[in-house]
């Protein structure tokens, strides 16, 4: 089996209606859409990462209601074969600038607790839990229809 290290440049740019087709893989497409209506007011931001071809290999938002002070990571995804190398680093700091650019001094976020490998990541980029709770948002089932989900989620914050 031959190995190479291949060298890919990455863009960060904002999410596009045109986008969304391409962005399946992440399970939030409804939502995301929604996301974007919602931009044209100044209350999100929607961020791609893309690689060469300009389709999206990561995405995620920044909601601006729902802290005065902080703006709120939320829907983050990265394509499964593009885990582990960067993608997610390259998005959550390139929302945090987005957050810095309003004045902002914080960023925050929810995590499920369950899941671990979210978790990890956000604490090796500086956040600090600040509290758990129960947390609710839309969701699509396994067949695509739309549910309520709810989670034991650890919130956590990073001075920026």
């Amino acid at each position: 089996m031959a190995h190479a290290t291949v060298t890919v440049d990455l863009v960060v740019r904002d999410l596009l209606h045109e986008d969304l087709a391409g962005c399946a893989w992440t399970g939030h497409v409804p939502f995301i859409s929604a996301a974007l209506g919602r931009r044209t007011a100044g209350a999100v931001d929607y961020l791609a990462v893309c690689g060469p071809s300009d389709l999206p290999v990561g995405v995620g938002g920044v909601d601006y209601s729902r802290q005065a002070d902080a703006g709120w990571l939320w829907q983050f995804a990265v394509h499964p074969a593009f885990r582990s190398c960067g993608v997610g680093t390259l998005l959550v700091r390139s929302a945090e600038d987005r957050i810095r650019q309003r004045g902002l001094s914080f960023a925050e976020l929810g995590v499920e607790q369950t899941n671990q490998g979210a978790r990890r990541l956000y604490t090796r980029l500086g956040y600090e839990v600040t509290r758990e709770q129960d947390e609710e948002w839309d969701a699509l089932d396994a067949a695509g229809r739309p549910v309520r989900r709810r989670a034991h989620c650890v919130m956590m914050r990073r001075a920026l």
